[in-house]
């Protein structure tokens, strides 16, 4: 369907892609990886017409095109789904399916009652029920990725491209989506996947092709590969252990922080657990079991119903942010650009966030420290940025996530809370993140890590909590740290026992 042969693109300073090939067929899911900066969005956006290609030719439905604009591209059966849906939220499904292209009446207004029709049978035909009057605004973000679907087989698709769909669904969700791609596969449509979890491509694409550092690694098909393998391909080095290797804490001193009866309803019911000095403590679930909810309660970021929190020793008995953060607990949530970051401010503003008053004279603000502050943090954790002004929305997920940790690790000093650290970053920069979390947890930090990548919390973990609706269900410690155990947990119906090995 598409082929691409010897692709170059240029921007100052940097060569995104060089060289490159690329090809994918009718009826296939190909998928596309590589570590952040790989060159995926270049290649990508060069399909799609946003970039002309300095050099090289592409092909597409067998012949030779050179799009200059992405509305060519569109009007040629080529639709890309970017991780940010290109919705209007206060308009009807219908509507947003059919923007720009709506059936009119005779007198030129647009025919409602057939447009209802029209986005009633596409989504029939994807096998999604939803109404086609409701409102973008009320459906679910996976529904609204269907509209987004929905959206391309107005017109003769015959490329599909979808860019981290499942960054902001997970499970049965997924699932869903993985069903649709297959009916529009099995229709001859080519669909190209991008996505940083190795399971989905394992579980979906037919075949996958690997950029590194805007260079063409390999094609293969998915079945011949391994984990290990396509690891391998896309960070250039064997990584026979991702995860570093470790260290047990000693439950010998006081808890460094110490949660009893945590009640936040509806989500949070009678939470108790403690967490140590130097602990890599794993809170597990499906979604919707309150992990996250459990970290908003302790951190006071939502209201308690009931239930005692102590960090280090001193109770914190009016629960607030700010008074977390005082007393030395600091929380990157799993929202990393709606509740994390400050999108449109600076790196240096970022990290420095919750110190202000560090850099506060009674003049105002000393930028000249806090940028020295920034740019200590920017050194120790690596990040790639230019200077420390730099505009964060601008950084790849894994370097705004490496703000984050420069942020909390310099305002915390006894417990650090993790809700889905590495979600949306590249292999390469889930290692470094590891690396990070060890190091900080042998500085003598307590750590909290809640994810829905259990091989994340089996790699990094001595022990795990494992919830299942607002409860704490079973408790996983040492060598017995499985899958298979914490599955097990997270679907019983009533509280296991925990497994007592440290």
């Amino acid at each position: 369907m598409i082929k691409l042969e010897r692709i170059s693109k240029g921007f100052p300073g940097v060569k995104s892609l060089d060289d490159v090939d690329f090809e994918a067929s009718a009826g296939e899911i190909h998928a596309l990886l590589g570590e952040n900066g790989a060159g995926k969005s270049t290649l990508i956006k060069t399909i799609a017409g946003v970039y002309i290609a300095d050099n090289g030719v592409i092909y597409f439905d067998g012949k030779k095109c050179r799009w200059s604009s992405p509305k060519q591209a569109k009007d040629s059966g080529i639709h890309v789904i970017y991780q940010e849906l290109m919705l209007f939220p206060e308009l009807s499904i219908a509507e947003n399916i059919f923007v720009g292209s709506a059936p009119l009446t005779r007198l030129g207004t647009i025919n409602y009652r057939l447009m209802y029709e029209r986005a009633d049978e596409i989504l029939n035909k994807l096998g999604h029920k939803l109404d086609p009057k409701s409102l973008i605004k009320d459906l679910s973000i996976a529904d609204q990725q269907m509209v987004e679907i929905a959206k391309s087989l107005v017109g003769d698709v015959k490329l599909l491209v979808l860019d981290e769909p499942t960054a902001v669904i997970s499970g049965r969700e997924s699932e869903i989506l993985f069903d649709r791609m297959k009916i529009l596969r099995n229709e001859g449509i080519c669909i190209i996947y991008i996505s940083h979890r190795l399971e989905e491509i394992f579980s979906i694409a037919d075949r996958v092709t690997v950029l590194k550092d805007g260079k063409f690694v390999g094609c293969h098909k998915v079945k011949e590969l391994s984990h290990d393998l396509l690891v391998g391909m896309m960070v250039g080095r064997e990584l026979s252990d991702i995860f570093p290797k470790k260290k047990f804490p000693s439950f010998e001193a006081a808890p460094v922080l110490t949660v009893r009866n945590l009640l936040a309803l509806p989500k949070v019911k009678d939470v108790s657990f403690d967490l140590y000095a130097g602990e890599i403590l794993g809170l597990a679930g499906l979604v919707g079991a309150g992990r996250s909810e459990v970290a908003h309660a302790v951190f006071g970021s939502t209201t308690r119903s009931d239930g005692a929190v102590t960090l280090g020793g001193v109770p914190l008995d009016v629960p607030s942010p700010r008074e977390s953060i005082d007393q030395g607990l600091g929380f990157l949530t799993e929202d990393r650009k709606g509740e994390g970051l400050m999108m449109l401010l600076d790196a240096s503003v970022n990290i420095t966030a919750p110190m202000l008053s560090e850099f506060t004279t009674i003049i105002g603000l000393d930028r000249s420290r806090e940028k020295q502050a920034a740019e200590d943090e920017i050194r120790r954790y690596r990040i790639a940025v230019p200077y420390p002004g730099f505009d964060v929305n601008k950084l790849s997920g894994g370097n705004q996530q490496k703000i984050l940790f420069g942020r909390w690790t310099r305002a915390c000093r006894r417990v650090l809370i993790l809700d889905e650290p590495t979600r949306g970053v590249d292999v390469g920069a889930k290692v470094e993140i590891y690396e990070i979390i060890r190091k900080l947890a042998d500085e003598g930090l307590g750590i909290l890590v809640i994810s829905s990548d259990l091989p994340e919390i089996v790699g990094l973990c001595t022990r795990v909590l494992v919830m299942r609706e607002g409860q704490i269900t079973g408790e996983v410690n040492g060598t017995d740290i499985n899958e298979e155990l914490i599955m097990k947990y997270a679907t019983a119906a009533k509280k296991a026992p925990s497994v007592s090995v440290t």
